[in-house]
């Protein structure tokens, strides 16, 4: 059993599903990951952001992504993501649909395994 749970109850995922264009899928993690990780990702300068997302690629579709991660607050993402938009990252134009297309659906974590569970596992 895993030791530490995906994400903890009561906080929210973001989940973004999106396709890159044909052939630049390559260039998009690429940039993506540019900026992910510079200095000026409005994102990670949150407190509200609990565990830094992951970015994810479609194990039958080569085109389609996912991005997830896991924050304490929706309105305090919602509030940041126009922020990170008008930055016009260059990930973007690889995005079929554009910048319209690069919105999150918000889950809520309902349940996570409790610490005992978790404990009783690892011994």
């Amino acid at each position: 059993m895993a030791q530490e749970p995906l994400a903890t109850a009561g906080n929210y995922l973001h989940i973004y599903d999106f396709r890159v264009q044909a052939g630049h899928e390559a260039e998009f993690i690429r940039l993506f990951e540019a900026f992910d990780y510079g200095a000026d990702n409005p994102m990670h300068k949150s407190p509200a952001q609990v565990k830094d997302g992951v970015l994810c690629r479609d194990e039958t579709d080569p085109q389609r992504f996912f991005l997830i991660a896991e924050w304490a607050s929706v309105e305090e993402h919602a509030r940041i993501l126009p922020v990170l938009k008008a930055m016009q990252p260059e990930f973007i134009k690889y995005i079929e649909g554009g910048a319209a297309a690069f919105k999150p659906r918000y889950v809520q974590v309902v349940l996570s395994t409790p610490d005992h569970i978790l404990k009783a596992a690892a011994s």
